[in-house]
């Protein structure tokens, strides 16, 4: 029998069930769904971190205290600790020192409640210096940057974001006007432009200040939470990440590698780092969302057992006008490909609509800047996974029904 006469027969007697075809392939939509959904999701995700981390400037070196993480439970440590220094900021200002340095800029920073008048704001002081809002490329949409000089004489002049400004002031114009926060009053010389939400840090919540300024008036401590370093071109950044290390376990008399109490992070690696994290979580939920996969195929497996009870008399019959066990193995195993990959298309086609859905609630009600981005490959992958689900487990009631014989077929009731 040709393929074409297969597959019509096929589709005919799918069709003669359709509500029972439908929930039959129930299991195999969920799953694809599910999965379309997450690698949609993910890829969404990977998309806008990376990104946020290439906007950070793809010339930047980051210099955080204490041991490197080696784990999640590891990344917290590196705020409380006190190994960069003053001195180590100097140190790393000089030319001498580091040739392929463009900018340098210490960060300190800590939570605050700022108020004007009767209104209060909770938000994060940033302390640093102006080299800062070249490094993190942060523009103002009002005002001025404080100076090298603010840094020098412990300046309350300070940068606000956007929604800083909103909370406390609600008007356009707003510079010179004071702020208070941890009993100090401070005058707003400069206002960032909107940037939106960042995985990282949120400027449009943030109060930029000279770092001395928050170092001895507001958070009480001389030493540095992190450096911010900017390399001549990104082919210089290697041997920029190598003199800091020497610099820093000079100062620190530090001889063995292992002894670090510091550690560099470049954008390629916290990108590279980024990537990692999400396709691994992809996978993990790709997979618990495949379970359902084989949940649909026993489904199946089960719904063409019956059908080939039920259609005993078919087969007898069929193979009484000279149909071969080959012509009806492959007539129910064609109706199991046809019920999978039709529940494959159908997943796809939802979990599209979906991830689009979650694309714009994402975007409107949490500030993030998710793109709608579906693999391909993902797209591939899922109709390949239903189509072998459908041959794998419709071969065994294929096979049932192809050995039935014809003359007990015909006598059954």
């Amino acid at each position: 029998m040709r393929f074409r006469d297969t597959l019509k027969i096929s589709v005919k007697g799918l069709s003669t069930h359709r509500g029972r075809s439908l929930l039959t392939i129930l299991g195999i939509v969920i799953g694809i769904t599910s999965i379309t959904l997450v690698n949609a999701i993910g890829n969404s995700a990977k998309n806008m971190i990376l990104s946020e981390v290439e906007g950070l400037g793809a010339n930047n070196v980051f210099i955080l205290p204490g041991k490197e993480p080696t784990g999640p439970t590891d990344a917290g440590g590196s705020i409380l600790n006190n190994s960069l220094t003053i001195r180590d900021l100097e140190s790393l200002k000089r030319k001498s020192n580091l040739p392929d340095v463009a900018k340098v800029a210490p960060v300190v920073f800590g939570p605050i409640i700022a108020s004007r008048e009767s209104e209060t704001y909770s938000t994060m002081v940033i302390g640093t210096t102006p080299e800062l809002f070249e490094i993190y490329k942060l523009d103002l949409s009002q005002g001025e940057t404080f100076t090298a000089d603010d840094v020098a004489q412990l300046s309350g002049n300070v940068v606000i974001g956007k929604k800083v400004a909103d909370e406390l002031f609600g008007q356009s114009d707003i510079i010179g006007e004071k702020i208070k926060f941890k009993e100090g009053n401070f005058r707003v010389i400069g206002v960032l432009e909107e940037k939106g939400q960042s995985s990282f840090v949120n400027f449009d919540e943030v109060i930029i200040a000279p770092y001395t300024t928050v170092q001895q008036q507001i958070l009480g401590f001389r030493y540095i939470q992190r450096i911010g370093l900017t390399a001549t071109s990104p082919e210089a950044i290697p041997g920029l990440v190598s003199d800091i290390k020497s610099t820093l376990r000079d100062n620190h008399n530090i001889e063995d590698s292992k002894d670090d109490d510091f550690f560099v992070t470049t954008m390629k690696e916290l990108a590279d780092s980024v990537s990692t994290v999400t396709d691994v979580l992809t996978v993990l939920l790709g997979s618990v969302a495949g379970i359902s996969l084989v949940v649909g195929g026993v489904g199946i497996m089960n719904i063409m057992l019956v059908s080939v009870t039920e259609r005993t008399r078919e087969i007898g019959l069929r193979k009484a006008l000279g149909a071969t066990n080959s012509d009806i193995l492959k007539q129910f195993l064609t109706e199991a490909v046809i019920l999978t990959v039709s529940g494959g298309i159908l997943g796809i086609i939802l979990g599209g609509g979906l991830s689009y859905l979650a694309t714009i609630v994402a975007n409107r009600f949490w500030g993030l800047n998710f793109s709608f981005a579906i693999p391909i490959s993902g797209m591939i992958l899922g109709v390949s996974v239903s189509t072998a689900i459908g041959f794998i487990f419709g071969i065994y009631p294929a096979r049932q029904a192809s050995k039935r014989s014809p003359m007990d077929a015909l006598r059954y009731e």
